[in-house]
């Protein structure tokens, strides 16, 4: 364990030194997670009980480097252990989605120019018809789709949409929405209007959607504006500078935007009549 922790492997090499030059083991650890963690290097099992809690006990073996799973753990709480035992099998499963199904999605976007992606997981059953005269009204037309009834399934869950958030964020990824929308897959049926315009009506399916972004700040431009900034440049340069002929009549006026007349001329009180 000690090797793991302050060995020179970089990825397991997470323990500092503090001010003194030492290393400080299990800081903020409770007394009762710790005799669990004594007993495991004993007897080789964790047997967590009563009134530990099974997370505190799942940061303390993450930080130990402790396998922690049904072979080394033990506990009363089933529901808590099992809880522990899906986030891990939810994180690996997502993974695996994340580099097969989401990643070339997200990168065919980003080489059209994109910024960000919103992603829809339809189930592999699913068939999208639209009314190319009278698509949906919503913009899912800028909407990815993603075939797949194991990721439909996978996100039925909250708390697998909950593990799949926190693993895009440590990857780097920015304003993460994952939820269940409404997303039409075909018309059911037209309606005519007076005038002869017709409406077409659209079946909606409740399926995820993923949406995420790349960038620090979407949205948001970078450059800046100078259309709404007074110019105060005088339009003859020499003159400003004290070179060449001067009018003494003359005054030198700023050049003054469209704009600001405009304000200007919004801003003067209005005119008012006296009737006799």
């Amino acid at each position: 364990m000690l090797g793991r922790m302050l060995g020179p492997g970089r990825q397991n090499n997470f323990t500092r030194p503090n001010a003194k030059g030492e290393y400080v083991i299990a800081d903020g650890m409770g007394a009762s997670i710790f005799r669990v963690v004594l007993d495991y290097y004993r007897g080789g099992l964790l047997l967590c009980p009563n009134g530990v809690s099974v997370s505190e006990l799942r940061e303390a073996c993450d930080y130990l480097c402790i396998n922690f799973d049904y072979s080394t753990v033990r506990c009363r709480d089933l529901s808590a252990l099992l809880h522990e035992l899906s986030n891990d099998g939810a994180r690996r499963q997502f993974e695996g989605f994340l580099e097969e199904l989401v990643v070339p999605v997200m990168v065919a976007s980003a080489q059209e120019g994109e910024r960000e992606c919103h992603i829809v997981v339809l189930t592999d059953d699913d068939s999208v018809d639209w009314d190319r005269d009278n698509p949906p009204p919503m913009g899912e037309e800028h909407s990815q789709i993603v075939y797949s009834s194991k990721l439909y399934r996978f996100f039925k869950y909250i708390e697998n949409r909950d593990v799949a958030k926190a693993l895009l964020k440590e990857r780097g990824l920015k304003n993460i929405r994952i939820g269940i929308e409404g997303y039409p897959t075909c018309k059911e049926k037209v309606k005519r209007r007076p005038g002869g315009k017709s409406e077409v009506i659209y079946n909606y399916v409740q399926r995820p959607f993923i949406q995420l972004s790349w960038e620090k700040e979407e949205g948001k431009s970078r450059h800046v504006d100078f259309q709404c900034v007074r110019s105060k440049s005088v339009p003859n340069l020499i003159i400003s500078l004290g070179e060449g002929p001067t009018q003494p009549a003359a005054t030198l006026n700023p050049q003054v935007d469209e704009l600001d007349r405009l304000i200007t001329q919004d801003s003067a009180p209005p005119a008012v009549h006296t009737c006799h």
